[in-house]
């Protein structure tokens, strides 16, 4: 009787450590969401999204900004490159306000022959560069020029590392 009951009492160990073992390793799949089949998951990649449906989100338009909202962006970091006194800053902005005006204008004609497009951009920077020479010192015209050219050289090295990254 001895060994009947040795029996009993290693299976009924066995059986314990069974249930044990397999209620901890459910709860660790389902902690870290590492489950199986079951809602939708794909079991190599472990937890994903719910198959519960999402509202879409909105995508908002960006908002239109004026000619002062888009000068007063670039403002403060002209203001600490060139430098400027509080008179060169007003000059400095009229300037710009205005021929960033024109260019929404011409935007907003819509035109469609190029030719025309680009004439007129071209006049509008013949007009802003004038402006600017007549309102500044040379050295500060000077600056702000270089400071253009070189923001844009670095938008056309960003344009060129992301096209590069496409292909």
């Amino acid at each position: 009787m001895h060994k009947n009951l040795n029996i009993i009492t290693m299976k009924a160990i066995k059986f314990l450590l069974l249930i044990l073992l397999t209620s901890l390793s459910t709860e660790t799949f389902a902690q870290f969401g590492m489950g199986g089949m079951g809602m939708g998951r794909n079991p190599q990649t472990g937890r994903r999204q719910s198959l519960a449906p999402q509202a879409p989100q909105r995508q908002e338009k960006p908002e239109n900004l004026t000619a002062e909202q888009i000068v007063d962006l670039q403002m403060d970091a002209f203001k600490e490159a060139l430098d400027l006194s509080a008179f060169e800053v007003a000059v400095l902005r009229t300037i710009l306000v205005n021929s960033v005006q024109k260019r929404i204008e011409l935007q907003l004609l819509k035109l469609t022959d190029v030719d025309q497009i680009r004439a007129a951009v071209e006049k509008i920077d013949k007009e802003q560069e004038e402006a600017l020479k007549s309102g500044l010192p040379a050295e500060k015209y000077d600056a702000f020029i270089a400071l253009q050219e070189e923001g844009f050289k670095k938008n056309k090295k960003k344009k060129k590392k992301r096209k590069k990254n496409k292909s």
